[in-house]
């Protein structure tokens, strides 16, 4: 039986990889829409030259989710056990494979609803993306001096209110729910702070690529240092909330909450779990603590090399240990699964981004946006 329950782990691992690439490069995509949701919710001055770019991200967003999906459809068809709460008998009483704590959440981790819920993060964040897409398109072909501004700023506002609770559900259903009688009131913040981080991180270098290529001339080194402040803010927010969550657990030593960090502190995973902190706090504070930092392309190129390092290496550890056991590594699965969402992304962005002007006609920030210094 040991030995089937290996096999079973072993045989996870290039679906528990396609997993966590599907989560590392959602983040990308819907950090970026959450992000571009504020600027038009907050009337943000400032960003109204890089809308473009923001939107030409945020088109992305629906692709890892199908992904996800695929993965939760051929979970429910026993192709994979991924999700442990998934496998036969688990909630039956007169089974032999019968697990009381996760029978008293069935009314939640179950195939149907689970299903409706991925779909239901899949119409709401993709649909965002293409409305507030569409309409900034719609704005440019109206006469001068004519805008859709509150148009937006009302869509924008109602998405961040559904992503409020969806943000969560969907860190609970799709990473939480692997180690299914563990569970964590942080981890759906824990969650969105390294999606966003990340997305801050791509954003910056993307903007700094358009930048060097002549593409964006109204954007000036004043820009770059708001993306570059966002990058080190927000990598010190999901260190204090990755500190919150293990102190509180470490400290309250409560056998169902430490059986989480025991593999990852404790076994195999513990060199990894130590590196990815390092990269996540201690890379981008010493990079761009500094003013200049967040200004010169070397420093922002080195910072979000260890950022995006840092934050997949995160999704790996927060993934592996519940889906493969110790039956872990890096080869074909991972570095395919990099390669083929990396190339989609950079697909979607970058026939966005030639599909519209990159700066936008009727915005009524936009004059704001151009004489931006600080």
């Amino acid at each position: 039986d040991g030995h089937g329950a290996s096999h079973d782990l072993s045989a996870n691992r290039p679906w528990a990889a396609f997993l966590v690439n599907s989560i590392f490069f959602l983040g990308i995509g819907i950090g970026t829409l959450f992000f571009l949701a504020i600027q038009y919710a907050a009337q943000v001055g400032w960003s109204a030259g890089l809308i473009r770019v923001f939107e030409a991200v945020s088109m992305y967003v629906g692709i890892p989710i199908l992904g996800i999906l695929f993965l939760v459809v051929t979970g429910g068809m026993h192709m994979h056990h991924l999700w442990h709460w998934m496998a036969e008998g688990i909630m039956d009483p007169a089974s032999a494979n019968y697990d009381p704590i996760i029978a008293g959440k069935e009314g939640y981790l179950n195939m149907p609803f689970f299903t409706i819920r991925t779909l239901a993060y899949l119409v709401i964040w993709a649909g965002a993306a293409y409305l507030l897409r569409r309409n900034s398109l719609r704005e440019d072909a109206l006469p001068a001096g004519q805008n859709l501004f509150f148009t937006q700023r009302k869509l924008a506002a109602t998405f961040i209110v559904l992503y409020a609770v969806t943000s969560s559900m969907s860190a609970w259903d799709w990473v939480m729910s692997i180690d299914t009688h563990w569970f964590s009131t942080l981890f759906g913040w824990y969650t969105f702070a390294g999606m966003f981080v990340t997305a801050m991180t791509v954003l910056n270098l993307l903007v700094m690529y358009l930048r060097i290529n002549n593409h964006l001339p109204w954007i000036n080194a004043n820009h770059q240092h708001d993306l570059g402040k966002f990058m080190f803010a927000f990598s010190v927010f999901w260190t204090y909330l990755w500190f919150s969550q293990y102190m509180l657990i470490w400290y309250s030593n409560i056998p169902e909450e430490v059986t989480y960090y025991l593999p990852r502190f404790k076994g195999e995973y513990k060199p990894l779990f130590v590196a990815m902190v390092a990269m996540n706090f201690i890379f981008p504070i010493l990079v761009l603590m500094s003013r200049d930092a967040k200004r010169i392309f070397g420093f922002i190129g080195l910072a979000a090399f260890f950022v995006l390092a840092g934050h997949w290496l995160d999704h790996y550890i927060m993934i592996m240990p519940g889906a493969v056991g110790y039956d872990y590594g890096f080869g074909f699965a991972e570095l395919g699964g990099i390669l083929f969402y990396a190339g989609l992304f950079l697909w979607v962005t970058l026939s966005q981004l030639a599909k519209a002007p990159l700066k936008l006609k009727n915005h009524p920030m936009l004059t704001e946006s151009e004489h931006f210094h600080q």
